[in-house]
């Protein structure tokens, strides 16, 4: 039976961490990763997932690692009982945290020791190793918390990226530059540098994950959807949900898709 929940971290990573998670079976699964503009620490304490790649050998998943920011869906199976515990990171905490351009880890999946090195040796062994979710969570929130003091973040672009985000994608990109007091070119590479998309793509992702929240609404019609997260038709709308999740927007709000399991398991 699949299980999904989810815990706070400490008031103090509000900022920077959306959620812990955890995801559990003790049956075959398949998962269905789509575009998001957030980054994951992800560690697999019980089994392991093989990516299904079209045309490629399988390839399997780390034990541990990162999931960056991702333009395109990806699928992942495993065909044994499973658990695995996530940390959400909110866009810009990449940059901020581990000081590294967004846009290096932008549709990529390194492990956690070549991301972190032997930092990410220690980490991935108590993660691996913890009794039960509750240690993993303070481990994260002591991991993360030491980070803290060395953070860093652009004002104008931290403050640009929240605006697309509270408006779920629908502002005008060309007027942002000028009202954070940076020129089209210097606002678009400080941009992707933070979250690792150009602006226009991030705001298409965000409006995307503003349609997803429609799942589970009943009598609610796919027009009904695009108007709402201001697609100009119902054909724009099509193309950007299959596009970003791999999934027409009719199957995926049936239900039917097999790529919201997890979120019935809530």
């Amino acid at each position: 039976m699949l299980s999904y929940s989810t815990m706070a971290p400490s008031l103090q990573l509000g900022n920077f961490v959306k959620s812990y998670w955890i995801l559990e079976s003790n049956e075959a699964y398949t998962h269905y990763s789509m575009a998001d503009v957030c980054t994951e620490m992800v560690f697999h304490y019980s089994g392991r997932f093989d990516e299904l790649m079209t045309g490629k050998e399988d390839s399997s998943s780390f034990s541990a690692g990162i999931q960056g920011p991702s333009s395109r869906p990806r699928q992942f199976r495993t065909d044994r009982g499973f658990g695995i515990f996530g940390v959400y990171l909110y866009p810009h905490a990449i940059t901020s945290l581990f000081n590294i351009s967004a846009e290096a880890l932008t549709n990529e999946m390194p492990d956690l020791i070549s991301f972190l090195g032997t930092e990410g040796t220690a980490l991935e062994e108590q993660m691996l190793s913890a009794k039960n979710n509750g240690e993993r969570s303070a481990l994260m929130d002591r991991f993360l918390l030491k980070r803290l003091p060395h953070t860093k973040q652009e004002p104008s672009v931290f403050a640009a990226m929240q605006q697309i985000i509270r408006e779920q994608g629908l502002v005008q990109i060309g007027e942002l530059g000028a009202k954070y007091f940076l020129s089209q070119r210097q606002f678009e590479r400080t941009f992707r540098t933070t979250t690792g998309f150009a602006p226009k793509l991030f705001s298409r992702i965000v409006r995307f994950h503003s349609a997803l929240q429609f799942y589970g609404k009943k009598n609610c019609r796919l027009t009904d959807i695009a108007h709402y997260c201001g697609y100009y038709d119902q054909s724009h709308f099509i193309h950007d949900f299959r596009a970003f999740s791999g999934q027409h927007p009719l199957k995926y709000f049936s239900g039917l898709s097999g790529a919201t399991e997890w979120r019935d398991a809530e």
